[in-house]
């Protein structure tokens, strides 16, 4: 009876050590097919933009010439959308964050808004352009203006901002609210000096990724009419604009061959820009963290 108990076991171990290789291989196959894909892309890409990519196409305004095309007017748009998105977004963001962990009453009312603010964050992006359309472009009157945009952008990265600082804010131990508590010190000054050092890795990291989406979007400021040729620059948060997505866009919807070399210059770019935020998100937590 115990030769065969010990033979059942041994099976046992042997279909879960099969199993747990055959599930080890196939993951190792998905990581492999999603890194040759994005190393497909990224040569495709180089290869194709790295001719047109030069210090004229960086100074240079949008051209119905690809030879004359440059991505100037929807870098610095981009640029002057992240300067309005930014600050709006990351103190409403956090704002909310603060008073929801550590104000607002534990109930359902508190639950229906934290579940409401999850679910915005997986609503698709052109619905944040119908909204902003409807709101800023027409009822406020800002029209296809800078400050428009950003405002519509920023209602579209706010749940993620509001979702990864309640979870930075969150994992703050508790030992430290109440050893400030103990030093005499009150609520605002425990979360200004000890819950918000303590969280910013967490905080920033969620912010910076967030203005990556943002900055990466098109559909919203389409909605909201930002203009796919401009030849030049804005001069206030009034201002008509354009952004990198959108001028890539109309690069690769024109029909000369030559349009679509501009494109892939203006998705390296784009590409750049990406990375080097969240190059910085990265520095910035592994800062932190060693610091707090």
């Amino acid at each position: 009876m115990q030769m065969i108990n010990n033979e059942k076991v041994k099976k046992r171990i042997l279909r879960r050590l099969a199993s747990n290789k055959f599930f080890k291989w196939l993951f190792i196959a998905a990581t492999g097919l999603a890194l040759l894909t994005l190393a497909v892309l990224l040569i495709r890409i180089v290869t194709q933009g790295a001719s047109s990519l030069d210090w004229n196409f960086m100074t240079s305004f949008a051209s119905r010439r690809a030879e004359d095309a440059g991505i100037k007017s929807a870098f610095v748009g981009t640029i002057w959308l992240m300067v309005v998105t930014a600050p709006i977004a990351f103190t409403l963001g956090v704002g909310t964050a603060i008073y929801l962990e550590e104000y607002a009453k534990k109930g359902k009312f508190t639950s229906l808004i934290q579940m409401n603010i999850a679910n915005l964050a997986g609503v698709p992006s052109i619905v944040f352009g119908l909204l902003g359309l409807t709101i800023f472009v027409r009822e406020l009157g800002l029209g296809r203006s800078v400050l428009a945009g950003g405002l519509t952008m920023s209602l579209l990265i706010l749940p993620i901002i509001v979702v990864a600082s309640q979870e930075a804010i969150r994992a703050v131990p508790g030992h430290l609210r109440e050893g400030s508590f103990a030093m005499g010190a009150t609520k605002w000054q425990t979360i200004i000096r000890i819950v918000i050092p303590s969280a910013l890795p967490g905080i920033l990291t969620g912010n910076i990724l967030a203005l990556s989406r943002a900055v990466g979007e098109t559909a919203p400021l389409i909605m909201i009419g930002a203009l796919t040729y401009i030849a030049f620059l804005p001069e206030n948060l009034m201002s008509q604009f354009t952004v990198m997505p959108i001028q890539i866009f109309n690069w690769t919807g024109r029909p000369q061959e030559a349009f679509q070399a501009v494109a892939a210059a203006g998705i390296i770019v784009l590409m750049i820009m990406l990375i080097i935020m969240n190059s910085i998100a990265v520095y910035i937590r592994n800062k932190f963290t060693k610091r707090y």
